[in-house]
């Protein structure tokens, strides 16, 4: 004899299990509302907690005082001299292009002193 949930005599009409499965849905529903307002409600107090807790943070300035910029040399011309120690002239333009490119500083605006090649201790 099969088991049935609701009626034992018989099989469950259609609309009963309809009944029953929106019943269902509108629980777990009803559970996922209660959650997010449960989590909404933990993180405002969350934060009236810490920001009591932290330290006043100073104000920021207004009008920041920019940092006085150096004039860009005239394409062509350099900082000064430059010492290459174990690196040819085309290594050290390579290098020195993608220190240009990664910094997002013209190459005009760098100042080179020495590139010097390194050895590889773990090779």
């Amino acid at each position: 004899m099969p088991l049935f949930i609701l009626d034992p005599a018989g099989p469950m009409p259609i609309s009963q299990a309809l009944l029953v499965a929106m019943a269902g849905i509108l629980t777990v529903l009803a559970e996922l509302g209660v959650i997010t307002l449960m989590i909404l409600l933990l993180s405002k107090i969350i934060r009236a907690v810490a920001a009591k807790l932290s330290p006043p943070q100073p104000e920021p300035v207004s009008d920041p005082i920019p940092a006085p910029q150096a004039e860009p040399l005239p394409a062509g011309e350099s900082q000064g001299t430059l010492t290459l120690e174990g690196v040819d002239e085309p290594t050290a333009a390579v290098i020195m292009a993608i220190v240009s490119h990664q910094s997002g500083i013209p190459l005009n605006r760098l100042r080179f002193l020495s590139i010097k090649e390194v050895e590889d201790p773990s090779a």
